[in-house]
């Protein structure tokens, strides 16, 4: 793999996870070393954890708005891959940095995450990696029509669109849909 920034999105319930868990696994398994990073806003597994919906997960630091990735790298020996869960959080000047150690320092770093939130606004970490990212892969899942689906809808309890609210709300699979976009803004599909 090129040491290079690398943006791997999707809408909700694709994999990304699952993917980011099997390529540390692929780099441990020929005695390279990875650093994993996940979000510290995502509590749904606890603190600390990359979780697959299948079942397999693994600890990681966490990063929030003031993580200095480049800083903390830098401070012990260079991993050979960086992996980063819930890539959406990220802010502007972390992509930056991100895009720049990869380059400068030869070490990939594989972000993972979404694109946009429930109303369909690009996170600010998002709109930075499809700008900066060297390379960008979209990782593919289904609306419940059997569409591609590329939003997330926030629901209710009784699974009608929300609209309205906090750009993010922690939650699972009962509070989120990854939908078609005739599903994201006619409600059907």
């Amino acid at each position: 793999m090129m040491a290079k920034l690398y943006f791997r999105y999707a809408a909700m319930n694709a994999g990304k996870s699952t993917a980011l868990l099997q390529v540390a696994h692929n780099y441990e398994e020929r005695d390279q070393t990875v650093a994993l990073f996940t979000s510290a806003i995502d509590t749904r597994y606890g603190n600390g954890r990359i979780v697959s919906r299948l079942g397999v997960e693994r600890p990681a630091e966490l990063f929030d708005a003031t993580t200095d990735f480049s800083a903390l790298l830098m401070s012990r020996p260079l991993p050979s891959c960086v992996l980063i869960d819930e890539a959406q959080f990220l802010n502007e000047m972390q992509v930056a940095d991100l895009h720049r150690f990869a380059h400068v320092e030869r070490v990939p770093v594989i972000c993972y995450g979404i694109r946009s939130d429930f109303q369909g606004v690009a996170f600010p970490g998002s709109r930075a990696l499809l700008t900066l990212a060297d390379d960008l892969e979209e990782m593919k899942t289904v609306c419940r029509c059997g569409r591609k689906a590329t939003f997330n809808m926030r629901v209710d309890d009784e699974g009608r669109r929300i609209t309205e609210g906090a750009q993010v709300v922690i939650g699972g699979n009962e509070r989120y849909e990854a939908v078609c976009p005739l599903r994201f803004y006619t409600g059907a599909c």
